[in-house]
């Protein structure tokens, strides 16, 4: 199976079929389920997670926040705690999108956030697993070291 890769470009999606030429195509569902998904406001996202859904957050500088996240509530408490962590700075911006399959969407984002006088930019890959129109299973990778750091 070919994965498609695609650039978000305001609000339209398309595919690269190469590096001279794209063409204007459907959006893929997964893609379109994930664009209605508003992380600082996931009480009125309860639909588009499976009751028991699961959050793997992987980041090396916040230990503390690191492990998994079981079922609606428990991914509402991650952002909770993130967004009380960086004093509701915390915000994610779409790079890249690619759907793989029927299943799956990876998505690089440029995360910014501040913690502790530190203001940060990070570049992170989410892995998002989506089964009969609902997430079920999501890997964010945070790199060990952020793009870029300021006022540190």
């Amino acid at each position: 199976m070919r994965a498609l890769k695609y650039e978000l470009v305001g609000d339209a999606v398309y595919l690269f079929k190469n590096l001279q030429e794209h063409e204007m195509i459907e959006e893929h569902p997964n893609v379109s389920l994930l664009k209605r998904l508003d992380p600082s406001n996931l009480a009125n996202a309860n639909n588009l997670f499976a009751e028991d859904a699961i959050f793997h957050y992987f980041n090396p500088n916040l230990s503390e926040l690191q492990g998994d996240y079981v079922g609606r509530n428990g991914i509402r408490t991650f952002f909770e705690i993130i967004g009380e962590k960086t004093g509701g700075t915390f915000k994610v911006s779409p790079v890249s999108v690619t759907a793989v399959g029927d299943e799956l969407v990876v998505v690089q984002t440029r995360n910014t956030l501040s913690i502790e006088g530190q203001d940060i930019a990070l570049d992170v890959v989410v892995v998002w697993r989506i089964l009969n129109g609902q997430i079920v299973e999501v890997w964010d990778i945070v790199p060990t070291r952020p793009a870029e750091v300021y006022n540190g």
